[in-house]
């Protein structure tokens, strides 16, 4: 059953245009959670695409997956597994590996994935796409919308929803619903210069390199 905690109750979301069926771009289990089970909890026929060229390194990408993987699993819900090209997103990101945490190579990153998840949206018949990115307060939810709305404006119809996923209790029941189901806890954003950038701060701090394949909310793992 989907989580609805005690002290805030869901609300059933409409998606726009009075569409019933959409596709979400998912970055990851802990962010895609809560929208999962708003979605089913408000009766939307959705598939997830999982399009995330940009985590680094490939065993980090495996991780995060195959988490998102066994949650949709257990959901019955629609997985797409899309292509791990990361050279491309390696070409797209040169000259910006300097560039700070939302800046412009977050902007990059985030049209190359939306731009891909708009092509597949188009091409199996969804109108409304949308993605779990701007539910973390990590990311700058205006620059996730913006670049949503770029890549629908190549498609004569296509909508991205810009919905605030963090409202209403979305951002606690995040977190409650990754320490419930024991996700695996991401320490940086995903790409290698983000990674780069998370080890350079905790240094400085003195603090321990980042540990990929340990940190699970609620609980511990040795690495597989």
């Amino acid at each position: 059953m989907p989580y609805v905690s005690a002290q805030d109750e869901r609300v059933k979301l409409t998606p726009p245009n009075g569409e019933s069926k959409v596709l979400l771009h998912s970055c990851c289990a802990p962010c895609s959670g809560e929208l999962m089970e708003a979605f089913v909890y408000s009766k939307i026929d959705f598939t997830i695409f999982f399009y995330n060229p940009n985590i680094h390194p490939k065993e980090e990408y495996e991780i995060r997956k195959n988490e998102n993987i066994r949650f949709a699993g257990k959901m019955n819900i629609p997985f797409i597994d899309a292509d791990y090209d990361r050279d491309h997103w390696f070409k797209r990101a040169k000259g910006m590996e300097w560039a700070p945490e939302r800046g412009k190579r977050c902007s990059m990153c985030f049209d190359m994935r939306f731009e891909r998840s708009a092509f597949y949206a188009v091409e199996h018949g969804f109108k409304i796409f949308t993605s779990s990115l701007g539910i973390s307060r990590w990311k700058d939810m205006t620059q996730v919308n913006q670049s949503g709305m770029r890549a629908a404006s190549r498609y004569p119809g296509l909508v991205y929803w810009t919905y605030n996923w963090r409202k209403g209790g979305g951002a606690q029941r995040m977190y409650a619903i990754s320490k419930r189901e024991q996700f695996y806890q991401q320490e940086y954003c995903g790409c290698v210069y983000s990674l780069r950038d998370t080890n350079l701060w905790r240094l400085q701090k003195g603090q321990n390199r980042i540990e990929k394949g340990v940190n699970y909310y609620g609980s511990y793992r040795p690495p597989h």
